[in-house]
């Protein structure tokens, strides 16, 4: 096997859509890719056709969803024709689900006190075994945590970001992946900065009005240790039936 293609973990589904050649094949091993977007761009839709790829390529994934239960997630990825059902009984997919209540508590918690959620997910070793771990959206992970809302509220922002980072960084010397979606709307730009700041791959995903169309894209902001030529720019719609389909087009 080649260098290159021994670095890069496969999105497959090449005769599915040509997502894996758009990002130039693959996403690097040891990468923390970060998918920013508004509510409704499409980071769903993109964490779990990279989750599907990755597990029809062969690689263990696990995916912590805060929105979706594992009904809601098989019926979300079949809905987009990725058919997720054997890769859970095989165990190539690991998913949990970050139930957060009212008060902000993981559900199950009871009435003791909002844990430090960032904490426990770092104890929880079983999650990091995979060899990609996709947080979807990473942002309410951040929002529901005590301890970072209390720093950030101390205008200690990067000092609350560090221990993450600092956790991830031992994470991907590993080789593993870890992908997280965000909505940057919902946390402050302090925050996130730091993740920014150390994303391997960092894509934006627009909406763009045309006309009377909106259109979809992929901006890419940083794709380190890349395989092929990656675009800056890729045009994409999800489509019910067939999931993430990547337009020929080009947007202005």
């Amino acid at each position: 096997m080649s260098q290159t293609g021994s670095n890069l973990l496969s999105l497959g589904l090449e005769d599915h859509d040509r997502l894996n050649k758009e990002l130039g094949g693959g996403i690097p091993r040891g990468s923390i890719v970060l998918a920013e977007g508004d509510y409704g761009a499409g980071k769903s839709a993109l964490s779990q056709r990279f989750t599907y790829g990755f597990c029809e390529e062969g690689h263990s994934v696990t995916f912590l969803s805060t929105e979706l239960t594992v009904r809601g997630f098989i019926d979300q990825m079949h809905s987009l024709s990725y058919d997720m059902v054997d890769h859970l009984l095989d165990e190539n997919v690991l998913f949990l689900h970050a139930d957060f209540d009212t008060g902000g508590r993981l559900s199950d918690e009871g009435e003791g006190e909002r844990k430090e959620l960032l904490k426990r997910l770092m104890n929880a070793e079983t999650m990091w075994d995979s060899d990609v771990i996709v947080i979807d959206t990473f942002d309410a992970i951040l929002r529901n945590d005590p301890k970072f809302e209390a720093l950030v509220r101390q205008n200690e922002e990067r000092q609350a970001a560090l221990e993450i980072i600092g956790f991830f960084r031992d994470v991907i010397s590993q080789g593993k992946v870890i992908v997280l979606t965000v909505d940057p709307s919902t946390v402050d730009e302090e925050a996130i900065g730091p993740f920014r700041s150390i994303a391997d791959v960092f894509l934006e995903l627009e909406m763009v009005e045309v006309g009377n169309d909106v259109r979809r894209q992929i901006a890419v902001k940083r794709f380190a240790g890349m395989g092929q030529q990656v675009g800056d720019s890729i045009g994409y719609s999800v489509r019910s039936g067939t999931g993430i389909v990547i337009e020929s087009r080009s947007v202005a």
